[in-house]
Order: structure tokens, then sequence, then C-alpha cells
């Protein structure tokens, strides 16, 4: 059931983006399993939010936007989100990062823009691959390092997605590359 909400949630919030013009990726756990699935459907790895990307300065669209489908803007440490107004959850809300904008301080890198992004076969703005997995190198959460295994035995890191990835953080996945094959 938590599956199917998500699920619901995302497709809400990418049609009311759609709908409204505004330039934006999915990230996150969502965008990891956009990526999988076209690879392996069998892989794809559940979440329990929607991460968005957009600029900044359309976060005034974004919220003109969500309102209609019963999201409310939130902040909760620091983070930009939407959640639902009959159950104002952070946790399983629609959490918002700034393209061009550092997620946390101790990242090196900002967010990427929106535009670098490609259409899902089922229409959804998904952010590109080399910019994802950048995303979650940097994060390198636990979550984060789960996903990028799930890319790697999916097969979707070839060489030329590998050699996209920064210096710095290709250590990072030479090690989860290392730790798979131990």
């Amino acid at each position: 059931m938590a599956v199917d909400r998500v699920e619901r949630l995302l497709r809400a919030v990418a049609q009311a983006l759609n709908d409204a013009g505004v330039d934006y990726a999915i990230i996150g756990g969502n965008a990891v399993a956009a990526w999988v699935a076209t690879a392996d459907d069998a892989a794809v790895r559940a979440t329990r939010d929607v991460d968005v990307l957009i600029r900044r300065t359309d976060l005034g669209h974004v919220t003109t936007a969500l309102r209609p489908i019963g999201l409310m803007p939130a902040e909760v440490m620091g983070v930009h989100m939407f959640v639902d107004s009959e159950n104002p959850n952070p946790k399983t809300g629609v959490h918002i990062v700034f393209a061009g904008e550092l997620v946390r301080p101790r990242y090196t890198y900002p967010a990427p823009d929106p535009s670098q992004r490609t259409l899902s076969e089922d229409g959804l703005s998904i952010i590109d691959l080399p910019q994802l997995l950048t995303m979650k190198l940097q994060a390198f959460r636990f979550i984060d390092r789960a996903h990028v295994q799930d890319m790697l035995d999916s097969g979707l890191i070839d060489e030329r997605i590998r050699n996209a990835v920064p210096d710095d953080l290709r250590a990072r996945l030479d090690e989860i590359s290392t730790d798979d094959t131990e």
C-alpha cells in the first residue's frame, strides 16, 4: 500500500509540474528506480518519498502547481518540502532540491540543473544517469550506496558513465564496486 501511495504521489506531482510548465527532474530513489527498471524491472527498490530537483526561482510556481493536489509547503531542518495537507508527514512528502546549490554544506558539488534530464517511457522527467550517480556518490549514506549498487548490478554504469563522475567521487564508486566483488 505504501508503494502505491508513493507511486500515486510521484505521478500526481509530475503531472502538476508538467501542466504548470515547470522545469523539473525526479531525483533520489524514484530516479534510481526508473533507471534500474530500464535494465531489470525486478530489481527496482521501493522508496517512501518523492525527491524533485527545481530551480529556486521556480519555487513559487511549484507551490501554486502542487496546492491543488493537496500539498502544502513546509520546511523541516532546512529542507524545503511539500507535505500532504491532511497528513503532513515529512517522511512521506515531496522533498525539494535546488539546482546549482549544495544539498548539504559538506558537499563539494552543487545539484545539477533540471535541464540535465531524460524522459522515461511513461513521461516522467528523470535526472540523467551521470548526474544521479554523482548525487548518490556525494551523499554516500547507506541508502545511497545501496542505490549505486543497484545501478551497478543492473549494468547501468558502463565506462562512459563511470568517467562522467568527478575523480574524487569515482573513488567511492570503485569502493562500492570492490565491495561487491569481495
